[in-house]
């Protein structure tokens, strides 16, 4: 009896024939010079050596493009590698489930990491050697973001030989942010009884400001500035519309960036909370933004990294073309093939720096 895998061929609701379309047009377009990967792209960091050029994405498929030195994985482990070699160093066991989330920092000259899992547990490792050196508890239900307090690892005498101790914070599904005093010797929860409720369902991104201020994504579809000097609450509401899964900051031209689940890149007036843009060209949810200069890199479940200019003339330019093509089809004219321009070349990456980055992307093998 003939089998077959293709998709036209199984019984499909006019619903989901009618997205598969949608998606197959909307996949097509080069809006963000998109960099294209093999399999579902679920977090990106930037280059610690060069942060102003690349970007590290984690597959679904259980790839890491080039080299990160810590990945959170499906298979309840930490793996560390190293960058020379890029072979496997550390493997770090102890969580119960998925690992959603790791940051790294120095501890008076110790170099540690720090993981959150769906398990609901946070624990701080030995990078070296792998040692667990903490587990803590507090949330309900699983972690989905840890971000470090950039005031605490000032204080003594951090920049030189990393702080004795840093504040963490961490976002759950259960919509809580806690505080967590983490050092070297011993690790404790603040204020455990008054965890900040910022958000009505589950927080996926916390980012600080170059201000110290804590900016927030969430699935309520909403992205907010809580203020440092108002005991972290609310003093700033962006209304994305639906599920944020990250949140990014342009400090130069004092912008925010959202996207989720909408499939597009969203750019706010940070001081006035005002829509000043929309990106359009992922066509699947958005996974992660992360900020190069003046240039977003975004990267989503469709496989794609793409990388939109947020320079003040850049947007200008940008928010016309976009209207010359709403027009356009209003007239039922054809328009462009959507890619962006910055002074008549494409946004973001140069001919050779989309090489170079290409290059990067490519596997070891």
């Amino acid at each position: 009896m003939p089998t077959t895998n293709e998709a036209d061929h199984f019984f499909q609701t006019t619903h989901s024939i009618t997205e598969t379309e949608r998606k197959s047009r909307k996949g097509t377009n080069k809006n963000g010079a998109p960099v294209r990967i093999p399999s579902k792209i679920l977090a990106a960091v930037a280059d610690p050596s060069c942060p102003s050029d690349a970007v590290f994405v984690a597959e679904s498929a259980g790839n890491v493009r080039r080299v990160v030195v810590d990945v959170g994985s499906w298979d309840k482990t930490i793996w560390s590698w190293s960058l020379a070699s890029r072979q496997p160093l550390v493997r770090y066991r102890g969580h119960m489930d998925f690992v959603k989330c790791v940051i790294t920092l120095k501890l008076d000259l110790n170099d540690i990491v720090i993981s959150g899992g769906a398990d609901a547990s946070i624990i701080v490792w030995a990078i070296d050697t792998g040692d667990k050196l903490h587990a803590l508890k507090g949330h309900t239900r699983g972690i989905l973001d840890l971000a470090v307090d950039p005031i605490s690892q000032n204080d003594n005498d951090g920049l030189r030989h990393g702080p004795k101790e840093v504040i963490v914070f961490s976002a759950g599904s259960d919509r809580e942010i806690r505080r967590w005093r983490i050092g070297l010797e011993t690790a404790e929860q603040m204020d455990a009884d008054n965890p900040i409720l910022a958000h009505e369902t589950s927080v996926y991104a916390l980012r600080f400001d170059a201000d110290g201020d804590l900016w927030t994504a969430s699935a309520d579809g909403m992205a907010k500035c809580l203020s440092r000097s108002h005991q972290f609450r609310a003093d700033t509401t962006i209304l994305h519309g639906d599920y944020v899964r990250a949140v990014a900051l342009e400090e130069i031209g004092g912008y925010v960036l959202t996207a989720g689940r909408s499939e597009d890149i969203m750019v706010w007036d940070r001081g006035t909370g005002d829509l000043v843009h929309v990106f359009e060209g992922h066509y699947e949810e958005v996974t992660g933004l992360v900020m190069s200069g003046q240039r977003c890199v975004s990267v989503g479940i469709d496989g794609t990294v793409r990388t939109w200019s947020v320079k003040l003339s850049d947007l200008q330019n940008a928010r016309m073309k976009k209207e010359k093509d709403q027009q356009a089809l209003m007239a039922g004219e054809d328009v462009d093939d959507g890619k962006q321009k910055e002074g008549g070349s494409e946004v973001g990456l140069t001919e050779e720096e989309e090489r170079e980055l290409a290059e990067l992307m490519q596997d070891d093998g």
